[in-house]
């Protein structure tokens, strides 16, 4: 596998050192597991894990004293910007003009008129193109990311771990909170479900503070127990569960979305949906039985044989909790409601599934 092309983190050295097993993943070479997706799952949901996120992008919006940074952030993300207090963040998305979901983010207000964006790292120069299109003179927009990388810190005995690493003073933010100490900073959100936080540094000290988290017991973990972790809480992936023709309301994240603001990108497009209802829906299915993995593309039926496929299942996998497989994906709206039976095609097979409420776990 050749991943010369790619972006490499700055703790891909201590990633090999450890074990770890290196794939692309948007752009980058990323560790897949260590020493198993289920030990380092299990570890998360028990105890605590460490994950390199430095493919991340770190937005950084700055506004001069003339324009009103929240103001104008408030035009073109979905959520209420002027709800937040320095030190807060909240969970929001960047849409296209046709309500389509270009990235779903999260915004931090680090000052007055000072943000800091959180974006996917398959959507980071889309974002950050589609942003300064709209940016008024003057607003100026750096990705952090490029020289500064983050880590993951999760699990129920994050806060133990970051007592350990962290110097005299530090404080653990609230939920959706933000501190900053010297050149870190901390963000306390997370993608596993679990308590924890994340940790933004210049890449030159970041192998530091993973060093500091392994060491106060947080096992490093990889994509593979990432995105199982997810897929158990049903947050969607960008790429996978959201894209550019999955709208809020289809994804079900209507919840992201302000609609007492009277303008923003996308809104005429998805008020109008509103109105109508999605055509389709984003379901949590669980495989009845003992079946394969389900995956990605895999079709949807409304019965065990015959007939045309009514949906995709756009993320699966196997849920070591619930010891069966689970999956999200698209179906008819009418098929949505909890209970409903469909079945899902492997390998020409088919096998039962049941919609059921989010999350999994």
């Amino acid at each position: 596998m050749d991943l010369s092309t790619l972006q490499h983190s700055p703790l891909e050295s201590r990633h090999l050192a450890a074990g770890g097993k290196l794939v692309p993943f948007s752009g980058w070479a990323l560790p897949v597991q260590y020493d198993g997706i289920l030990a380092e799952h299990q570890a998360v949901r028990s105890a605590c894990g460490v994950f390199d996120i430095s493919h991340m992008g770190q937005l950084l919006v700055q506004a001069p004293e003339r324009v009103d940074a929240a103001v104008w952030l408030n035009r073109v993300l979905s959520n209420d910007v002027s709800r937040l207090e320095p030190g807060q963040g909240q969970y929001t998305l960047l849409l296209n003009d046709e309500a389509g979901i270009i990235d779903d983010l999260i915004v931090y207000r680090r000052e007055e008129n000072a943000f800091l964006l959180i974006v996917n790292a398959a959507r980071r120069k889309e974002d950050l193109d589609w942003l300064t299109r709209h940016a008024p003179p003057g607003m100026a927009l750096v990705d952090r990311g490029m020289d500064h990388g983050a880590i993951a810190v999760q699990g129920p005995e994050a806060r133990r771990v970051f007592s350990s690493m962290m110097p005299s003073g530090a404080f653990l933010p609230p939920r959706f909170g933000l501190a900053e100490f010297g050149e870190i900073t901390v963000c306390r959100t997370g993608y596993t479900g679990e308590d924890g936080f994340e940790l933004c540094a210049p890449a030159e000290t970041l192998g530091d503070w993973w060093d500091k988290a392994v060491t106060a017991g947080a096992k490093p973990c990889g994509l593979g127990a990432r995105d199982l972790l997810r897929l158990e809480k049903c947050y969607p992936l960008n790429g996978n569960d959201l894209s550019p023709q999955t709208t809020p309301l289809e994804a079900g994240l209507g919840f992201a979305v302000a609609w007492e603001k009277e303008e923003f990108l996308g809104n005429e497009a998805l008020r109008q949906q509103r109105r109508q209802g999605p055509g389709r829906k984003l379901v949590a299915l669980k495989v009845i039985g003992k079946t394969p993995p389900p995956r990605p593309e895999v079709p949807v039926f409304t019965t065990d044989q015959g007939g045309e496929p009514v949906g995709r299942l756009t993320s699966g996998g196997f849920s070591p909790g619930l010891k069966a497989g689970i999956a999200l994906g698209f179906v008819p709206a009418g098929l949505h409601h909890p209970g409903t039976r469909l079945w899902i095609e492997i390998r020409a097979n088919r096998y039962p599934a049941e919609v059921v409420p989010k999350p999994f776990v």
